[in-house]
């Protein structure tokens, strides 16, 4: 555990303060926040309400002072415990106005957290409210009960009715009246019994073969399905029922009747056997219901005044008791001092908020009348702080993206920066199409433009959400792919004919008749002289059946090019961090080695391709070679590697410069040297040091044995990271770490330099998607001249929209993403990332309550 001491406040904060000016603009742009460790001294009437404003502020992140102290036995329990009953309560009233279908107003503004006197008069009321809504539930739920029972009754007379008609069709009224009795009354034997009732539509089946069983055939069953659905009264779900009526024989076969009812939950209800008894007593029931209806919709409307009037409220006091709940929670952290008198607390502050807290805790006193001030120190810690990165909503997206890789480290360069550019450029090449890069631009730009609607809707799909989290990437991405689609000249798989072609075609009739397919040729007088297309390329290259062919080399010369800047502009990156954490001979004995060996091979290819682009021609080329003698970059950098030597063709030479194979043979022996450079001068150096260290501390009279620091040292606030630290660590292991990392990045320079060739792949799949989606699709529509084809055309436009929009831009585009965050994650960043660092989480209220609505 760390060892912790207090220094003066004011010194301490002078010295974190008074710094270089322009290292914390910096910083605050290239890497994370400057954190300190801070101590609270808050007296126990001001705790809660300054832990409330420093919960506003949401600048500070508490340490558990008490780990091995039990959650049950902490100070503020109890106070925790009432703060979860009122939710409890405030969950069931919330529950109750979501059932009856009341709208609760949206929350403009927050309200504070209420203050500790106040939190008994809110218990009261909700106590009061909560036994309002259970009364009216009560009631409604015992009415509804009574509604339903003489429904059931109501539907029971009407049916029997019918049985009883039909009854009459074969015998007298008499003979019915001799043989049908009620089953109130004592039947003489051999006369019939019946029993009228009412049973759940599903359980028929099961009731019917029951009934054969128990009776061996001697029940007479006859029964009627109910229109429409009746209301549970508990839970609001609907019932299918329906009406039964058994006649039988005895008295015994009627005890079983009513326990296999009584078994199927089925509902029995009187039903007399006379004709003008059953009348009068559906008029009776029928009065009733139309009594009891009256009342229900009373209760009803009643229950709809109560809960209108706190539904108003009600998202006003969630949000205050999710508050209290929160200060409680967070004061069990605080540690008590021996007097009992003042609660202390630890939390790590960002150096540019130090002047917020310290406001926060001064007005939280003066907001109880506290005589004495609550006031803040800073402590020196031997523990790494949190990391914090500053974000808006612009940039919370792309550091979003990095910190699911690992959050940096402290103090660490932050990637998300140059990711704003970078990324979407990157996309961009991948997905370089006007068209399909302006529906992601449109897209993009609703949710940026709308994005206060939208937010305020809280959709919780989830999907839904990372498209909202990320509107401002979808935006760049789509902007990006129009400007890429643009030097591409490629929209929807056709060209745009701006500033003229530069090919003028001179074929013949006969020419056209024996070549059906037109190929250009750039060595032809086809080509202008001295004719360059402005920017991107020649639109007539999209009637060319070798476009393809010219495409494949234009591309993936593009993704080797763009592929090593990337690469060495993230080995720039680590000198920043060997910097910042003053590492000078890390430096000397890993960025130049890694820098050299990357330049001399890789960046040195590219130059091969800018000069083979610059020197040779179709036609001509500088060196007045024969044209089509142009070297292959390729061969020459197999051959620059294994020292080997390339045959060319009749009148061509094998380098594309006099000096080159001399510098190609200093440039692969320098690279090669690099590598025990990386591989033993880190381990070297680091004995070489430890050795002069320990001669030093032999030479001590002390030997090294009191470490007790001078009276004139003052303590550090912040201790800055041991990045890159070995002095615990044995030889063998350092010898070994350098080991593989020196293989790691040799072998990496190779295999990233071909992954970035994905960049070419992508794009190439996604032109000759699009070509294939317009030559296989939409062209069918086109093509027909009569007047149903424009008819027809609109069917083929709706399954071409719909494909490019399902497989162009969001399959093809997800494609694009993740291979875009691979090359960032992988190829990029392990050049000098090292994400091994801790987010910084802070008490904010607003977090919370965003972190609760997203879980509802």
């Amino acid at each position: 555990m760390a060892t912790n001491q207090r220094p003066s406040s004011s010194t301490e904060y002078r010295k974190l303060t008074q710094g270089d000016k322009n290292t914390q603009a910096m910083g605050a742009m290239f890497r994370s926040e400057e954190m300190a460790l801070c101590q609270l001294f808050i007296q126990p009437e001001a705790a809660y309400t300054s832990v409330s404003e420093l919960g506003e502020t949401g600048t500070v992140q508490f340490r558990d002072l008490n780990p091995d102290v039990n959650a049950f036995q902490r100070k503020f329990v109890s106070e925790v415990r009432r703060c979860d009953e009122m939710e409890r309560k405030l969950r069931y009233i919330e529950a109750e106005i979501k059932k009856d279908g009341v709208h609760m107003p949206d929350v403009h503004e927050l309200p504070r957290a209420p203050n500790p006197r106040d939190i008994i008069n809110l218990e009261a009321r909700f106590e009061k409210t909560e036994n309002e809504i259970l009364e009216l539930s009560q009631n409604a739920v015992n009415l509804k009960s009574n509604y339903l029972e003489l429904t059931e009754l109501r539907q029971v007379l009407e049916k029997t009715q019918g049985f009883f008609a039909e009854q009459e069709g074969v015998m007298n009224m008499d003979s019915m009246k001799s043989t049908l009795i009620p089953e109130d009354q004592n039947a003489a034997r051999g006369r019939l019994g019946f029993v009228a009732g009412v049973i759940q539509r599903e359980r028929v089946p099961g009731f019917e073969r029951m009934l054969w069983r128990i009776s061996r055939g001697n029940i007479f069953l006859r029964q009627a399905e109910l229109e429409g659905a009746l209301e549970d009264p508990l839970t609001g779900n609907p019932l299918y029922k329906t009406v039964f009526v058994a006649f039988f024989q005895g008295e015994q076969l009627k005890s079983r009747i009513k326990k296999v009812c009584t078994g199927y939950h089925a509902s029995l209800y009187p039903c007399p056997s006379a004709h003008d008894e059953r009348e009068d007593m559906v008029k009776g029931v029928r009065t009733r219901l139309e009594d009891l209806n009256m009342v229900l919709n009373q209760t009803q409307d009643h229950r709809q005044r109560v809960l209108l009037s706190v539904a108003k409220e009600l998202p006003l006091w969630l949000i205050m008791v999710r508050k209290m709940k929160a200060i409680y929670h967070t004061l069990n952290l605080f540690n008590m001092d021996v007097s009992q008198k003042c609660l202390i607390g630890e939390c790590w502050v960002p150096v540019n908020d130090l002047p917020v807290v310290r406001k926060a805790l001064l007005e939280g006193s003066e907001a109880v009348g506290s005589t004495i001030p609550s006031f803040l120190n800073l402590i020196q810690t031997n523990e790494v702080p949190p990391t914090f990165n500053r974000t808006n909503k612009f940039t919370r997206g792309f550091q979003n993206l990095i910190d699911a890789y690992g959050i940096a480290s402290y103090r660490e360069a932050n990637p998300a920066l140059y990711t704003i550019i970078t990324f979407p450029f990157l996309f961009g090449i991948m997905f370089g199409d006007i068209g399909h890069g302006l529906i992601m631009t449109l897209f993009g730009a609703w949710m940026c433009i709308w994005e206060k609607p939208l937010e305020a809707k809280k959709i919780n799909d989830e999907i839904w959400r990372i498209f909202f989290g990320g509107r401002y990437i979808i935006l760049l991405m789509g902007m990006f792919s129009v400007y890429t689609g643009f030097v591409y000249n490629d929209i929807f798989s056709k060209s745009m004919n701006i500033f003229g072609s530069s090919w003028q075609i001179t074929y013949n009739v006969s020419t056209i008749m024996e070549n059906p397919e037109l190929q250009l040729n750039p060595a032809s007088d086809d080509l202008m002289a001295d004719s360059v297309y402005p920017i991107g390329l020649d639109p007539v290259w999209q009637l060319a059946v070798n476009k393809i062919i010219f495409l494949n080399s234009y591309k993936m010369k593009l993704s080797i090019i763009f592929g090593v800047v990337h690469m060495i502009f993230g080995v720039a990156m680590s000198v920043v961090n060997m910097t910042h954490f003053r590492r000078p001979m890390s430096i000397l004995l890993e960025f130049v080695p890694q820098m050299v060996f990357l330049c001399l091979l890789f960046a040195y290819m590219v130059f091969m391709m800018f000069f083979k682009w610059v020197a040779f021609s179709p036609k001509t080329d500088i060196q007045q070679y024969t044209p089509g003698c142009a070297p292959s970059v390729l061969i020459l950098f197999i051959n620059m590697m294994l020292f080997g030597k390339a045959e060319p063709s009749p009148g061509c030479k094998e380098f594309m410069f006099e000096a080159q194979p001399m510098i190609q043979t200093v440039f692969v022996i320098v690279a090669v040297i690099c590598i025990p450079w990386m591989l033993l001068g880190k381990p070297f150096y680091i004995k070489f040091t430890r050795g002069k260290a320990q001669s030093h501390t032999n030479g001590d009279i002390n030997q090294g044995m009191e470490m007790t620091p001078e009276p004139s040292e003052e303590p550090k606030a912040v201790a800055a990271p041991a990045h890159g630290g070995h002095d615990e660590e044995p030889m063998s292991e350092v010898f070994i770490h350098s080991a593989i990392h020196t293989i790691e990045y040799v072998l990496s320079t190779i295999s990233h330099t071909a992954s970035y060739l994905r960049l070419w792949a992508l794009s190439l799949a996604h032109a000759q998607l699009s070509e294939v989606l317009w030559n296989m699709v939409l062209s069918m529509g086109l093509k027909s001249s009569s007047y149903t084809g424009s008819i027809f055309l609109w069917f083929v436009f709706g399954f071409w929209a719909v494909f490019t929009l399902a497989i162009l831009v969001m399959m093809e585009g997800l494609s694009a993403f993740l291979h875009t965050l691979r090359l960032h994650w992988v190829e990029f960043m392990s050049k000098f990332y090292e994400g091994l660092g801790h987010g910084f989480q802070p008490f904010s209220f607003q977090a919370i309550l965003f972190a609760e609505d997203n879980a509802e």
